[in-house]
């Protein structure tokens, strides 16, 4: 489990061709809760989105340990279905769940965990079943057609759904539970007017 005083850190891992919309949710609200968010590169030479944003990576991969982390967010990105470069971001989410500490992956992200057979064996959901059988990961009979899907401490989705994904990663954490989770959720992905008075109450 992270230690004490790690509890309230973040990390996001980022990597050149990373999708810039896929983890903004996640990332501003955990932030607007409480939580410090470190991001992680391969090294920490500056790696560049698909947006073209220039990102300076707070610390290497090589230097991330679980015990110093509260939850490991994955982007998806090009990189994902481009070889093995992003291979050691999947292995460092096996570590993290043998750890105990939650991993959060979207988009290109969940083909690379399927790789590191992390969903062979449990709930989980990507961007369509076919683009997961592709990487020819034994689990796909525990793929569920839903927006975002939390087992235990592995959070998963498709890159349609940043909202869904911020969702389940802030109710996981504890940012907002209850009827405030609904509320956020429901005023981000449904427009609901309503709901940001119930958030803000």
């Amino acid at each position: 489990m992270p230690g004490t005083d790690d509890r309230r850190t973040v990390h996001l891992a980022v990597y050149d061709t990373l999708a810039d919309w896929e983890t903004g949710h996640a990332t501003a609200w955990l932030a607007r809760s409480g939580f410090e968010i470190r991001t992680v590169g391969p090294t920490t030479d500056p790696v560049t989105s698909i947006g073209g944003l220039r990102v300076l990576p707070d610390l290497a991969l090589a230097d991330l340990r679980p015990e110093d982390s509260a939850l490991l967010i994955l982007p998806g990105a090009d990189l994902w279905d481009a070889g093995d470069e992003l291979a050691p971001f999947a292995a460092t989410a096996r570590a993290f769940l043998d750890a105990g500490v939650p991993v959060a992956a979207i988009c290109g992200a969940t083909a690379g965990l399927a790789r590191e057979g992390l969903l062979d064996d449990r709930p989980h959901t990507s961007a369509a079943p076919f683009y997961l059988a592709a990487t020819g990961y034994k689990g796909g009979e525990h793929y569920v057609g839903t927006d975002a899907v939390t087992d235990g401490g592995l959070i998963t989705a498709g890159p349609t759904e940043p909202v869904a994904f911020a969702r389940e990663v802030l109710g996981k954490m504890g940012a907002f539970e209850g009827r405030r989770l609904d509320a956020w959720y429901r005023l981000f992905h449904h427009s609901d007017e309503a709901a940001f008075e119930e958030l803000n109450a």
